[in-house]
């Protein structure tokens, strides 16, 4: 099993909980790094309930980025927040090249983020695009930036919200039963976000209800499985077919 750092980039604070924070939980109890790139605070389209108490917007990003830090320590996980606006997400040369130098930094065995369509939410393509495109050029020793060039971590697309709409089609699913409760405490953190938690935990369900299905005999999933679903960017390269 690899030891090098799993990194989730994601828009906004809630998505690397509802989306990858099984996957985090789970690098963080085998020992390895989970980093989180968070590009923005969600502070203008995801923090409705803080608007509507009247909070100004520095006030409204310090909640977020608390929320945010909490979450991430209930997963064991280490958050970097990048503060490049939301709703919408501009995309820059500068922020672009920041996530070079955290790939570089980082040299992660895999990377987690947004699939390409949401039409719920304009930002999650927009951050999963420069994740993806921060990943080809972090390759290239042409590219300036700090530390080796990277090689080729397999990107996985985490689910959107309401798949059904977003083309989305999981060709991974994850057991996270063993990390199911420190998903749960990092949900509970979210309180800005917190009418998701019933949704997520619903959807845990049905996804390791179908992981008992696709999985066989051998892997002996519990009764009561949680599991996350994710969509490979890359073909998975292996030397057997089990």
């Amino acid at each position: 099993m690899t030891t090098a750092p799993l990194l989730a980039v994601t828009a906004h604070p809630g998505d690397f909980v509802w989306r990858a924070g099984g996957a985090l939980a789970l690098a963080s109890q085998a020992g390895r790094r989970a980093v989180i790139a968070c590009l923005s605070y969600g502070e203008r389209g995801e923090s409705a309930r803080l608007w509507r108490a009247g909070k100004t917007l520095d006030e409204i990003k310090a909640a977020r980025r608390e929320e945010g830090e909490a979450a991430a320590a209930a997963l064991g996980a280490e958050v970097r927040f990048f503060d490049a606006g939301d709703y919408p997400l501009p995309e820059s040369d500068g922020l672009l090249q920041q996530l070079i130098d955290l790939y570089r930094e980082l040299q992660p065995a895999a990377v987690l983020t947004h699939a390409p369509k949401d039409p719920y939410n304009v930002d999650h393509p927009t951050a999963g695009e420069i994740a993806r495109r921060a990943r080809i050029l972090a390759q290239a020793p042409g590219v300036a930036g700090p530390g080796e060039v990277i090689g080729a971590p397999p990107v996985f697309c985490f689910e959107p919200h309401q798949s059904e709409v977003c083309d989305f089609k999981p060709n991974v699913l994850l057991d996270i039963t063993a990390v199911w409760q420190r998903k749960v405490d990092a949900m509970n953190v979210m309180s800005a976000q917190g009418h998701l938690i019933e949704y997520y935990t619903d959807l845990g369900r049905r996804r390791g209800v179908q992981a008992k299905r696709n999985s066989g005999p051998n892997l002996g999933l519990p009764v009561d499985t949680y599991a996350e679903a994710y969509e490979r960017v890359y073909p998975q390269v292996t030397n057997e077919l089990d």
